[in-house]
């Protein structure tokens, strides 16, 4: 019998599998899409007991979401169903006799045109459009309208892999972050998709911070959003795109009182401070970077659109997150 805990998650046993209706509860598809995937593509329940419904196993689980990984992440389906039914068994044997169902590997299968996916029509119902994306832009939008944090991480990592980290959060990151936004904007629907793309976008950017094993900065470099700034996920782009180069840093968060950065800079000693401010005219620049004075100095690198006033001498205003990752090299001494 399965224990307790596993009857309240909704793990079958492997030899009792899962029903139609239990898997299309999971991959968040409808019954009649799975008979349709087994019927024209062979991804189906492979468990069948004389006298009843086939069932599916933990394997027929994760080929299915593998193809559906696959499919969010822009490849055809036909494609993604071949992959998928050419997972080998073994890896999952084990966890087929520990009634957990397996993880599914990492994506090896990618679009294949290198042509960038763009649209002209408006971002209505679960079409976005995304001006300027890059290749498999609209297979991570696919993903976020999914709520697959999943998917999304995946395939940011991999975008990061390939591409490094400006490029990603520039070509690939951003112009779905917008055109989510927009969608909201316009429609004043889709708020949980944006948080989920917010949730993957920063989980992929922290695990490139978490590779960084040694750095070349004695003294770190600080992060943070203005005071009345509620934005983060600039910060762990700036982040991780330092640790490309062996830079260390330290995340202090959205909407950081002025009062918490000036004990920070006293207690450490940074080589850099970098503040983001991305609405317009919500920090002012002169309040915001009276920092105290330190042996050696601190540079200080503003960014986003959101400073008003005048800048303090000494304060430079970065252009986009590239430049403000070249003037915190420089300041670190890169």
């Amino acid at each position: 019998m399965p224990s307790q805990r596993g009857a309240e998650r909704g793990i079958a046993p492997a030899t009792l599998g899962l029903s139609v209706s239990a898997v299309a509860r999971r991959l968040g598809v409808a019954p009649a899409t799975l008979r349709t995937w087994d019927r024209r593509y062979g991804v189906g329940p492979s468990q069948h007991e004389a006298g009843s419904h086939r069932r599916y196993s933990a394997l027929d689980v994760a080929r299915l979401e593998y193809l559906r990984r696959l499919v969010n992440s822009g490849v055809p389906l036909a494609d993604a169903a071949q992959a998928a039914c050419a997972m080998e068994a073994e890896a999952f044997d084990e966890a087929e006799t520990s009634q957990t169902p397996p993880r599914s590997p990492r994506l090896v299968v990618v679009p294949s045109s290198d042509e960038p996916e763009t649209s002209s029509r408006a971002g209505g119902g679960h079409i976005l459009a995304i001006p300027g994306g890059a290749p498999g832009a609209r297979g991570l939008a696919r993903a976020a309208q999914a709520l697959d944090i999943a998917a999304c991480t995946e395939l940011v990592c991999e975008s990061i892999d390939k591409r490094g980290v400006m490029w990603t959060w520039e070509n690939f990151v951003v112009p779905v972050l917008i055109a989510v936004g927009e969608q909201w904007r316009t429609t004043g629907r889709g708020v949980e998709v944006e948080h989920a793309l917010s949730e993957s976008i920063e989980a992929a950017l922290k695990r490139e911070v978490s590779h960084l094993t040694s750095t070349i900065n004695v003294r770190p470099v600080l992060l943070a959003s203005a005071p009345e700034d509620h934005h983060s996920i600039p910060l762990y782009a700036l982040a991780a795109a330092l640790a490309e180069r062996g830079i260390g840093t330290r995340v202090l968060g959205a909407r950081l009182p002025t009062e918490a950065l000036q004990q920070s800079v006293s207690r450490i000693g940074p080589a850099a401070v970098f503040l983001w401010a991305q609405i317009p005219g919500t920090a002012d620049a002169v309040a915001a970077t009276r920092i105290p004075v330190t042996r050696p100095g601190v540079a200080i690198v503003l960014g986003g659109q959101g400073w008003s006033g005048e800048l303090p001498a000494g304060v430079v205003h970065a252009s986009s997150l590239g430049d403000a990752t070249a003037l915190i090299a420089r300041a670190v001494g890169e």
